[in-house]
């Protein structure tokens, strides 16, 4: 979506949310937090959301958009899918008159418009509950979901599915394996963090994941590194096994209709969590909209819509329906990467993996 389809959604909306405004609260029911009827109320009178880099298509955003809508009538939300950096370079141009009220992307980005200055302290619903490397000390940035590392394998492709990173050295697998070059891309990194947690390391040592990741290369097992994200390719059947996020390989199991034919497997040994954050823009167009819309996604009710898009809750403890508990098993060999950390450590990552699997 350009400036032009931006601004003129926003006047759209607007125009309906003012149609709206006398509308009646959506619910009789229990509040989800103490205060949310009051901030709706706020909300209302604003009439609008602008919610910058949720697309969609990715992690049940159209879900979340959805229900929002439905509990909060006269409160209109208008998106974007800019990219987590671009997300940080737009709120940066415009930080003298802000569009958005929030904004979503890889934590690494968020520590990036935390320190650019252009989002804001705010403690939505269920912040304390969320482990300290998936919040922000000052609050200007949560977690909201987390994204798995897996192994993607389509079966009609791979007889043996692989259960662990050990497996993935053997001849069995030669030529069959995909990912993302860490260097261009944050899944890549998450992918060397993965495979450094399944092999003695940690945050602060990353060797024995780049390691591993250059006898995959000198086994002849990696088909190819990819700078984007292969999905269209992989539930064509062109990929054999794609080490990527478990999101995509349930998707491609449950909505796209590959069934039986796609297995998808966290490590044993161990693998990493991505977190993917949310803000709240600094002087925002509609700061109680921007507020409201935060405590519904990471609400309980909003925390599941997440799952339904098999992305699992930054919130522990949320009690999800049986169907999709089923889908999200309990992974407690799955690592949620320290941001911080991990953002000190790509140019390590960079010219590690360079020189262990390019040679260079």
């Amino acid at each position: 979506m350009n400036r032009r389809q931006l601004m003129t959604g926003i006047a759209t909306a607007a125009a309906m949310a003012m149609s709206l405004t006398t509308s009646a609260f959506a619910f009789d029911g229990a509040e989800y937090y103490a205060g949310e009827r009051a901030l709706y109320d706020a909300a209302r009178s604003e009439g609008l959301v602008v919610s910058f880099d949720t697309g969609p298509t990715w992690a049940n955003w159209a879900g979340e958009f959805k229900a929002f809508k439905e509990r909060y009538p006269g409160v209109e939300l208008v998106y974007n899918d800019l990219g987590s950096a671009a997300t940080v370079v737009a709120l940066a141009k415009a930080r003298n008159r802000p569009q958005a009220d929030t904004a979503y992307y890889f934590a690494g980005s968020a520590l990036d418009a935390a320190k650019a200055g252009v989002v804001e302290s705010y403690r939505p619903v269920n912040f304390d509950r969320l482990p300290g490397e998936l919040r922000d000390p000052e609050a200007r940035w949560f977690a909201v979901h987390t994204l798995s590392v897996a192994f993607l394998v389509n079966t009609k492709l791979v007889k043996a599915v692989p259960q662990n990173w050990a497996d993935l050295l053997k001849p069995d697998y030669k030529n069959t394996i995909v990912y993302q070059d860490p260097r261009s891309t944050g899944q890549g990194q998450v992918v060397v963090f993965a495979a450094a947690f399944g092999n003695g390391g940690d945050m602060d040592n990353v060797t024995p994941g780049i390691d591993y990741l250059g006898r995959l290369t000198k086994a002849g097992n990696v088909l190819r590194t990819v700078g984007t994200t292969p999905y269209a390719q992989f539930i064509k059947g062109e990929i054999p096994i794609w080490i990527g996020y478990e999101n995509d390989g349930l998707r491609a199991k449950y909505t796209d209709g590959l069934g039986d034919d796609i297995a998808v497997v966290i490590p044993a040994e161990a693998s990493a969590a991505a977190p993917y954050a949310i803000s709240l823009v600094k002087n925002g167009p509609n700061p109680n909209a921007g507020k409201l819309w935060l405590n519904f996604v990471l609400s309980d009710p909003g925390q599941k819509i997440f799952a339904e898009g098999y992305v699992r809750p930054s919130v522990p403890g949320i009690e999800l329906p049986p169907a999709i508990a089923d889908k999200l098993p309990a992974s407690p060999q799955v690592r949620p990467l320290d941001i911080a950390k991990a953002t000190a450590k790509k140019a390590e990552i960079d010219a590690g993996w360079a020189k262990a699997v390019l040679g260079q």
